[in-house]
């Protein structure tokens, strides 16, 4: 299968899996359900197409790839739209499911599963998201390097994806994925398309530091287990 086909995929299921999480059954699973379904939907993925694409299903990881040296420009062009389609598609799906609710869903009331601050402010959101952003960049690319996870690097990546979300909710409601925010945001509109620069730019400034520190091996070599097919 295309690794574009697969970015796409994998993007799309996690989306499509996180965000219904959110939008469907938060109040009976709470934060540690909805941090479990974006980590296991990251495992899943990996497990599956990660032999194929290495299961980035995040601009923001195929950059920190870029940066660091293990992937080709025209990979990571498209990578990210396939990445971004994949999310897009996921949440128009998840539109049509919820116009489905009885009573009717409104989307102003009830959110799209959209990522924003309000509770804290943009400065903590915007710290949160490259923080987080960059310290999961470093465990993706140490997991698969030479020398790395080997078979249990998809379980660290999903599990680490899992502790983000745990610490990061009620921050910035824990993205770390231009992608997974791009598409809700589309959906929900007002609020949720004037912040989503947030969550474009400080995942992509996270995962550019960690590229470029294991580029300068600062934190050991960033050469790949293996390069996807």
């Amino acid at each position: 299968m295309n690794k574009y086909i697969c970015e796409f995929i994998g993007t799309f299921a996690l989306v499509f899996f996180g965000c219904a999480t959110v939008l469907f059954m938060r109040s009976e699973v709470g934060l540690l359900g909805v941090a479990m379904a974006f980590g296991l939907s990251v495992v899943a993925m990996a497990y599956s197409i990660g032999p194929i694409s290495g299961a980035h299903l995040n601009p923001a990881v195929s950059l920190g790839f870029f940066v660091s040296g293990r992937m080709k420009s025209n990979d990571l062009i498209g990578y990210v739209v396939a990445q971004c389609t994949g999310a897009i598609v996921a949440s128009a799906v998840l539109y049509v499911i919820a116009q489905g609710k009885g009573g009717g869903f409104d989307v102003a009331a009830n959110g799209f599963a959209q990522n924003g601050w309000s509770t804290y402010s943009v400065t903590s959101a915007f710290l949160f998201e490259v923080v987080a952003t960059f310290l999961f960049l470093l465990v993706i690319l140490r997991a698969t390097a030479e020398g790395g996870a080997g078979p249990l690097a998809g379980l660290a990546i999903g599990l680490t994806l899992v502790m983000i979300h745990l610490a990061g909710i009620a921050v910035s409601g824990s993205s770390v994925n231009p992608a997974r925010s791009l598409g809700p945001a589309l959906f929900a509109g007002g609020t949720a398309l004037s912040q989503l620069w947030l969550y474009i730019v400080a995942p992509c400034l996270g995962a550019a530091a960690a590229g470029l520190a294991l580029r300068a091996g600062v934190i050991g070599a960033s050469e790949p287990a293996a390069q996807p097919a």
